[in-house]
């Protein structure tokens, strides 16, 4: 059983599928469906697509950029180039692609039904009961359903690992994301480049990228701003363009043209937990945390979803060795864990460190433009998180 519908609830209902158990998927919300704007996927991501059968559609609806571009927010001038296309995919056996979430989430939901996955919609799991034999959930509905295991796959504010670690939700930081789209026809012809550019200035960064074919270019603001108690955000925020223009301190032209063109912004207060101590955080018993339930992290590595999807991948392969006996259950998610606790961590950990880089000022600033002009991809590359995974 899997709580939580979203693209790691789905990757992972996929996968267990996939390694010969039924799924069975219950999501809170009336429809499936994904909100939000685009995701960038490293080959370490869309390797795992193609292993599903899903590469060549991802590619037809996403992009394959050419480079990714570090410039600098205030002057707009080029810093340092990582080159991917067809290089990356020689480096590492896939591409790099960007991609709306609704679009992902769309290919695994088909992908899920057509392998016999059952969603139940309207269910918001609010416990569960384990024994040593089973696992049953408790929902708003009448229904108690009970399976062998339980994958909790509900994001952020999951309710699922405060009962099963006992740990407190997590904590607001004070990073604020603003997430744009907007149509390539309304820009000028520089933006309509096959790349992803990071735009790095004291306290704020901006990362800009084609989705939807090349049809729209999606565009994130990164702010350093004081925590504001009780705010609620996301993408119906009434006052998040206003508050972005107010707030945005001095950027390159190019910059302040776009933050004028986007027709609305959605609003997010980034929210931290210390990244994985050991495989008990990551599955106990015959329950196992998966995604952002598991390892929420900033992102500034681009790799929420890209873990997501590792997890999943990870967890189908250890359901895989489970024979007719479902007492190995608890030992085929202890495996799960172990193998993944490590590189989440590691992720979690550079994704803060990066927080750091990418807003820098003062000295900091002036040794991370050096190194990127005189290193370049040698320090833009990553080959163990893009070489990693399957």
């Amino acid at each position: 059983m899997v709580a939580g519908a979203g693209i790691g609830g789905l990757a992972a209902a996929l996968a267990a599928t996939r390694a010969g158990w039924l799924a069975h998927v219950f999501e809170q919300s009336a429809q499936l469906g994904e909100v939000g704007a685009g995701i960038q996927l490293g080959p370490n991501a869309t390797r795992l697509l193609r292993a599903w059968d899903l590469l060549p559609a991802a590619l037809l609806q996403g992009c394959a950029p050419e480079r990714v571009v570090a410039r600098d927010a205030q002057g707009g001038h080029e810093l340092g180039v990582l080159p991917l296309g067809r290089e990356a995919e020689a480096r590492y056996g896939a591409p790099y692609l960007t991609i709306h979430r609704a679009e992902l989430h769309g290919l695994l939901q088909q992908a899920a039904q057509a392998a016999g996955v059952r969603t139940h919609t309207g269910q918001r799991v609010r416990a569960f009961i384990e024994s040593d034999t089973a696992v049953g959930l408790d929902l708003d509905a009448a229904a108690s359903p009970e399976g062998d295991a339980l994958v909790a796959a509900d994001g952020l504010w999951s309710g699922l690992r405060r009962q099963l670690l006992g740990d407190a939700p997590p904590t607001p930081s004070d990073h604020v994301a603003y997430r744009g789209l907007v149509p390539m026809s309304e820009l000028p012809p520089r933006w309509r480049v096959a790349e992803v550019t990071a735009w790095l200035g004291p306290r704020l960064h901006a990362v800009s990228y084609p989705v939807r074919g090349g049809d729209m270019l999606n565009i994130v603001f990164f702010l350093e701003e004081s925590p504001r108690a009780g705010e609620r955000w996301g993408w119906d925020h009434p006052a998040a363009a206003a508050r972005l223009k107010a707030g945005l301190p001095a950027v390159c032209a190019p910059l302040r043209e776009l933050v004028e063109r986007v027709p609305s912004w959605g609003l997010w207060v980034l929210h931290d937990r210390p990244p994985v101590a050991g495989p008990q955080e990551m599955a106990r018993g015959r329950v196992a945390l998966l995604g952002d339930a598991a390892h929420p992290m900033r992102p500034y590595l681009a790799q929420g979803a890209a873990m997501a999807l590792e997890d999943a991948f990870a967890l189908g392969r250890a359901l895989a060795c489970v024979e007719a006996d479902v007492a190995d259950l608890p030992a085929a998610l202890r495996r799960y864990a172990l193998e993944r606790w490590q590189r989440c961590a590691r992720v979690q950990r550079r994704s803060l460190r990066n927080a750091t880089l990418f807003h820098a000022g003062g000295p900091l600033r002036l040794g991370r433009d050096l190194a990127l002009r005189s290193l370049g991809r040698r320090v833009m590359d990553l080959p163990w998180l893009y070489g990693g995974s399957a």
